[in-house]
């Protein structure tokens, strides 16, 4: 997870993660929209598809980038948003 705030006006922060399959980017989409869709009303806004590799998922102050690994690679968002501070880094 990135700290965007001081280098971003659109949101205020990044989840980067992969999944291994588009299966899997599908479903780590859809558990995330229905755990949003139980706890508040608000809804999220989804661009990008499991045949592209990479879906978004604009919730306002936060952005997911769901990836396939190669997408992430070649996009390198870790690096593009390297004046941002690092909050969470899993591996």
């Amino acid at each position: 997870m990135l700290d965007v705030r001081e280098v971003c006006g659109f949101t205020d922060y990044f989840v980067l993660c992969n999944g291994d399959s588009e299966r899997q980017l599908r479903a780590i989409a859809e558990e995330i929209e229905e755990m949003l869709s139980a706890e508040t009303t608000s809804r999220c806004k989804r661009q990008g598809s499991t045949d592209s590799g990479w879906i978004i998922l604009d919730l306002g102050d936060i952005v997911v980038h769901i990836f396939l690994p190669e997408k992430r690679e070649y996009y390198s968002l870790d690096e593009m948003w390297s004046g941002a501070a690092t909050v969470v880094k899993i591996l």
